[in-house]
């Protein structure tokens, strides 16, 4: 849902990507990510100096899973596994693929990974709260009651409340950006993008496109809170 980067004492950058989906991509999509990070670290044009740029030392990638399919309580994505094998086009290479990206994934639901969740009350209270949205749309309600639902009851139980109260329309809009953009992938699968029927790839470009309008709306409506 939400990918964060930070440095630690200059020397690490941390890519953190909130995922409620199981995506085999994410080890491209944090590779297209470490070399934004790099750029707007470095300045796009210090890339052609001669001398050697330091880099901040050690990336490490997180993925953070809340999805409703199993999972294991951790596991590691790794890019190479995207590759084709060169076999298949007649190339005769062999050995480890010349690039590579490590991210380790954890399970935060409720069950997985305790030990972590107790040392982060935030990432405890994230837990809860999407799991108290799951409860509320099990009983039937839509996605929207759902999320107000949970914001109140974690307010009044003191989850995540002062983030919440101060931010419980950005907190709608997020999801209810991520619920549209996994019915868009949903309808993907349904109607044979993979199979490249050209009705299916005019739907899913729409769907994509939708997905861009909310997110652009919610940039603007961060802002307008943040007061930017």
């Amino acid at each position: 849902m939400n990918d964060v980067s930070f440095l630690i004492g200059d020397v690490l950058v941390v890519l953190i990507e909130h995922q409620s989906t199981v995506n085999e991509n994410m080890p491209l999509r944090l590779l297209l990510y470490i070399t934004k990070v790099y750029e707007s670290l470095l300045g796009e044009k210090n890339i052609y100096r001669s001398r050697r740029l330091s880099l901040p030392f050690l990336p490490e990638f997180i993925v953070l899973y809340n999805g409703k399919t199993p999972y294991p309580d951790e596991t590691t994505m790794k890019l190479s596994g995207a590759f084709r094998d060169p076999g298949e086009i007649g190339l005769g290479i062999k050995g480890e693929a010349p690039l590579e990206l490590a991210g380790k994934v954890y399970n935060i639901n409720p069950g997985h990974n305790e030990p972590i969740i107790r040392r982060c009350k935030t990432l405890a209270g994230y837990s809860a709260f999407v799991e108290k949205v799951r409860g509320y749309e099990g009983e039937g309600k839509s996605r929207e009651e759902a999320i107000r639902g949970a914001i109140k009851e974690c307010i009044r139980q003191n989850i995540l409340k002062e983030f919440l109260e101060r931010r419980t329309r950005e907190v709608m809009n997020m999801l209810m950006t991520e619920w549209n953009w996994e019915d868009a992938l949903a309808v993907q699968r349904e109607e044979g993008w993979f199979e490249g029927r050209e009705e299916a790839a005019a739907e899913y470009a729409k769907q994509i496109r939708q997905a861009q309008e909310q997110n652009r709306r919610l940039e603007e409506e961060i802002r307008r809170l943040r007061g930017v």
